[in-house]
């Protein structure tokens, strides 16, 4: 038996453990592209998912965005329309004041009082006038300040004629009306 070759068989068994190997080799590797493609898939469709996502969100941002800016105008306007209404309210509540100022004026102003000149700035009125004596001209001021019209009398001047014959007393004055539309005190009425 010593002369029997068994290299015949040996060389089949080792062709067909080559072919084995190959075969599983090349399973394996067809499993593993399979894997990889197949999770390559699942990670793509993945980001095209969130992609799309993500441009249906910049869409939507981009019409709110819109939606703001008209609404940031639609507010300047309602701005502009609300400065005109209180424009129109303000006019609306002086539209009067010369005849309110005159008829106030004769209210307040006592026997012994002259006024020789009322000249109006905005909401201030310059009072030019004569008066008596010191107290008639005090109790003008306590009846400006008591008054419905007239706030903030400010006595600017007091000067005592010494050429006129009834002995009277020249003063300049400076009284604001209420709620003209310069008025800066838009509260007070």
């Amino acid at each position: 038996m010593a002369h029997i070759n068994l290299l015949p068989w040996r060389e089949a068994a080792l062709k067909a453990e080559q072919k084995e190997y190959f075969s599983i080799l090349t399973a394996v590797g067809l499993f593993t592209l399979a894997l990889v493609l197949s999770t390559n898939f699942y990670y793509q469709a993945r980001i095209d998912g969130q992609n799309s996502k993500n441009l249906y969100l910049k869409n939507a941002i981009a019409k709110l965005d819109i939606q703001i800016s008209e609404i940031k105008t639609l507010n300047d306007k309602k701005a502009a329309l609300q400065k005109r209404i209180n424009v129109v309210e303000q006019l609306q509540r002086s539209r009067n004041v010369g005849t309110q100022v005159l008829d106030e004026i004769a209210k307040i102003i006592p026997n012994g009082i002259y006024i020789i000149e009322l000249e109006k700035q905005g909401n201030t009125l310059q009072v030019t006038g004569k008066s008596e004596s010191n107290n008639h001209l005090a109790n003008m001021i306590r009846a400006v300040e008591l008054s419905d019209l007239f706030i903030d009398a400010t006595p600017e001047s007091i000067t005592a004629d010494d050429g006129s014959p009834k002995l009277l007393s020249s003063f300049k004055m400076k009284v604001k009306i209420k709620g003209l539309v310069n008025d800066t005190n838009k509260g007070s009425k």
